[in-house]
């Protein structure tokens, strides 16, 4: 499989790392256009592949280019970006850029859209992501096992979820960041060590999502199952209900679906 990336930036990195860190590709099947000189030299000398400042050439004999610049950037990339043959495809990880503004921008209907999230930069990302009816089986294929280096990916019939993924995946990671930056700074407050507080923070939130993933039930079951009447526990979640957190982030993810569809 031979990838072209518009773009080196901190995602397409991921996205080459873990290509070849997997196996799936050579380091001679993937070519990286970027303006930055030290990019490109840090990308060549890191994992052994061809990088260029400019895409004219470097896309013709890709069977998929992945688009990975700024949004802002789009209309001067697709301008110096030559025609893209019929049977390649054109996969874009850019946030809030629809298909059919890709469609306009490129002239080609070949179009995957997919939203990964920062867990990628380890392998734990979640990539929810699209194509066009125009995207043939084998090149759905490929862009499957692309994006599962990344972590997990899901395909979904309507772009519309890809938005609400960029709500829920895309920004979430914020959220939890958040929340764990909370929990530590409400330790440190009732005395512990921040340095203490951190490493049980992370440790928390990290046991809690896997064994949530591992047991199958419910979160609500797995609350209850924590929380004994009278308890500590209840006595916690009595002061988060208090405050709306759920609202709070059912509002969060609201809002950043407007925006997104905005965009």
């Amino acid at each position: 499989m031979k990838l072209t990336f518009i773009g080196g930036g901190t995602m397409a990195e991921a996205l080459v790392r873990r290509l070849i860190k997997g196996g799936v590709v050579e380091p001679h099947q993937v070519k990286i256009v970027d303006t930055s000189d030290v990019r490109r030299e840090l990308l060549q000398r890191e994992y052994g592949v061809e990088t260029f400042c400019d895409s004219t050439i470097c896309v013709e004999g890709a069977e998929i280019v992945v688009l990975a610049v700024k949004p802002q950037d789009i209309e001067k990339v697709a301008s110096q970006v030559g025609p893209l043959r019929e049977e390649q495809v054109l996969l874009s990880i850019l946030a809030g850029v629809k298909l059919d503004k890709l469609s306009g921008y490129f002239g080609h209907k070949a179009i995957i859209r997919a939203m990964p999230n920062t867990p990628a930069q380890v392998g734990q990302g979640m990539t929810v992501w699209t194509a066009t009816a125009e995207v043939s089986q084998k090149r759905i294929e490929q862009a499957r096992t692309v994006l599962a280096a990344l972590g997990e990916e899901l395909y979904v019939p309507d772009e519309k979820y890809v938005d609400m993924a960029t709500a829920l995946s895309g920004s979430g990671p914020a959220y939890v960041f958040l929340f764990v930056e909370a929990l530590i700074d409400g330790a440190v407050n009732i005395g512990m060590p921040r340095a203490m507080a951190e490493r049980l923070a992370v440790q928390t939130v990290l046991g809690s999502t896997e064994y949530l993933r591992e047991s199958g039930k419910h979160p609500a079951e797995l609350r209850n199952m924590v929380t004994s009447p009278g308890g500590t526990t209840a006595a916690a979640l009595h002061e988060l209900e208090k405050g709306s957190l759920r609202t709070l982030i059912a509002e969060a993810v609201s809002a950043a679906y407007a925006k997104t569809r905005i965009l």
